[in-house]
């Protein structure tokens, strides 16, 4: 062996079991001996701070090494009778051998440290390659969605500072002919000018063992997400290595998984949710993710696919719960779910109540940004009656601020406290430093939340800052009402926005879309009264539109800002 040759193997090895590796594992190993004692857990548990650090080669590699267990598993579309087969699996070792082979190929091709990457490969094993290739390499991540149009992407491009592309073949059409520097690879047999082959890391026979050009500065910036864009332009969220590596503990804590469980996370490539729950929380706790196939699987057979593939942990928006609801069944082959959570937005308590009385499983709720991980939820141990969202997870001082006084107290804006700063808050946004000094100041992250605290201590969510609004000098959380709507069995989702009144300034108004045909005006007025008999008057809608489908964005959120312009006092149907 030469004198380089040697030396590049002794440089891979000082990854393996570093001092940042075992403070990382303690702190891990702390969150999982305490999963049933929030308060202890909260009072002993200390971020990780080591100065250097890389997720992909000091965790996953180290616990990956030698171990034969499946990291991943994808799932195909439902057959015809209903059953959907695993079409992929791979394992913890040869995961890693993979992701060191096409860290090798990328970095041979042009790609460094720090350059920028877009990754539009949907629900494929190359995905998760990629992204633990890139983080080896310390290449920053840009992950996109697989219905990208070619004008966001061009927008991603050019706003990103994207240097590199590797992309599904199907996908080519979005980023063909957008300037892009750097190389563009696409699995399969793509033969067009400008592309390059991704390479074949499934021969055991070509891998090549990655060996990195110097430590990874933990504050180095490693993950890049465009925020969903409800009320403006996408913003550029960055994070470092140590942001979601070391700061998705508390996403851990919350999500309750244990190593050796099987979890399913609806999330769809592209957007934060999926790295936390298809990607470092999974591979931190020794678990195997269960992915489903791009589009995601219909309400009617995903009860049977958590059956048949001995799911015991399932993460899916609330609006997923919902839809399951008609299919769920008790007894013999329902599913065995030992955690059941949900983030995005409010559970409701039908969706909670079903799916304990049939699965014996509370569906727990959290609470997390795009700019940071999981900051407030219903751990494992919540006892019932559950608290409205949560509590402040391990390693997070959650404040209230009131947006008019600056004063802390028991209602406002929900904020972190920087005074020890949590590393899972993002860097900033990358394209926006004036946002990010808005986000942060006075020694405060701030969410651009409004919530209050309870008595137990745990925290109520009431909207967007920029949607609670003031009626007859009440503040107006239109998340409270759109609760209360969501419970009548013709509404599948409600929207409740602001509209002029002459006596209080602003009334609620609200949008719902409805599970099949209705009469809008019977409708609206079930829902009035419904409302009357559940809310304060200043709560009660002034009007209801019934409509067939909210606007959405690609994540599933509902884009408010093009309700507003709807016409007050009065129900259609559009």
């Amino acid at each position: 062996m030469t004198a380089p040759a040697r030396q590049r193997q002794d440089g891979r090895a000082e990854y393996r079991r570093t001092a940042a590796h075992e403070e990382y594992r303690a702190a891990r190993d702390l969150l999982l001996r305490l999963r049933g004692d929030r308060e202890a857990a909260a009072a002993a548990f200390r971020w990780p701070r080591a100065r250097h650090f890389n997720w992909a080669l000091e965790w996953f590699d180290v616990v990956a090494e030698g171990n034969p267990r499946t990291a991943l598993e994808i799932l195909g579309r439902p057959a015809a009778d209903g059953t959907v087969p695993v079409v992929d699996r791979v394992g913890f070792a040869e995961l890693s051998a993979r992701s060191d082979e096409l860290a090798v190929e990328l970095a041979a091709a042009g790609v460094a440290r720090g350059d920028r990457v877009l990754i539009l490969l949907g629900t494929r094993a190359e995905l998760w390659e990629t992204l633990l290739g890139c983080i080896k390499l310390g290449a920053v991540v840009v992950p996109g969605y697989q219905d990208l149009t070619r004008d966001e992407a061009a927008d991603r491009i050019t706003r990103g500072g994207i240097r590199h592309v590797v992309c599904a073949p199907e996908l080519i059409h979005l980023v063909g002919g957008l300037a892009v520097p750097g190389i563009r690879m696409a699995p399969g047999a793509v033969h067009l000018p400008g592309w390059l082959p991704y390479p074949d890391t499934r021969d055991p026979e070509r891998r090549r063992r990655f060996v990195p050009d110097g430590p990874t500065a933990a504050a180095d910036p490693s993950f890049c997400y465009f925020t969903s864009g409800t009320t403006s332009l996408p913003k550029l969220v960055e994070h470092s290595h140590a942001g979601y590596a070391v700061g998705h503990l508390s996403s851990l804590y919350w999500s309750g998984l244990r190593p050796g469980d099987r979890h399913l996370n609806m999330s769809a490539p592209g957007w934060a949710k999926h790295s936390w729950s298809s990607f470092f929380v999974p591979w931190t706790a020794g678990a195997t993710v269960v992915a489903p196939p791009d589009g995601g699987l219909p309400a009617a057979v995903l009860p049977g696919v958590l059956a048949a593939q001995r799911i015991s942990s399932l993460c899916a928006p609330p609006s997923a719960w919902r839809a399951m609801l008609p299919y769920v069944t008790e007894g013999r082959g329902a599913p065995r779910l030992r955690e059941a959570t949900a983030a995005g937005e409010p559970l409701t308590a039908e969706v909670t109540d079903r799916i304990e009385a049939a699965w014996g499983v509370r569906v727990r709720d959290g609470y997390g940004q795009t700019e940071a991980t999981a900051l407030i939820g219903r751990t494992p141990d919540t006892p019932a009656p559950l608290s409205p969202l949560g509590h402040p997870l391990p390693g997070y001082r959650i404040v209230l601020r009131d947006p008019e006084t600056g004063g802390l107290g028991e209602s406002g804006e929900v904020c972190v406290d920087l005074t020890d700063r949590p590393p899972g808050l993002m860097r900033g946004y990358a394209d926006r430093p004036d946002r990010t000094a808005e986000a942060f100041a006075d020694g405060l992250y701030r969410t651009g939340d409004r919530g209050e605290r309870c008595r137990d201590g745990s925290i109520r969510l009431l909207g967007r800052m920029d949607e609670v609004f003031k009626s007859y000098g009440h503040r107006v959380s239109p998340m409270e009402i759109e609760a209360v709507l969501r419970t009548h069995p013709a509404v599948a989702d409600a929207a409740v926005i602001p509209c002029p009144d002459d006596s209080g300034g602003l009334a609620p108004y609200a949008v719902v879309e409805t599970h099949g045909e209705v009469e809008p005006a019977r409708l609206e007025k079930e829902l009035i009264a419904l409302a009357a008999r559940s809310l304060a008057p200043v709560f009660v809608p002034k009007g209801v539109d019934v409509v067939t489908a909210l606007p959405r964005t690609r994540s599933g959120k509902v884009r408010r800002g093009e309700l507003r312009p709807r016409a007050p006092h009065g129900s259609r149907t559009s």
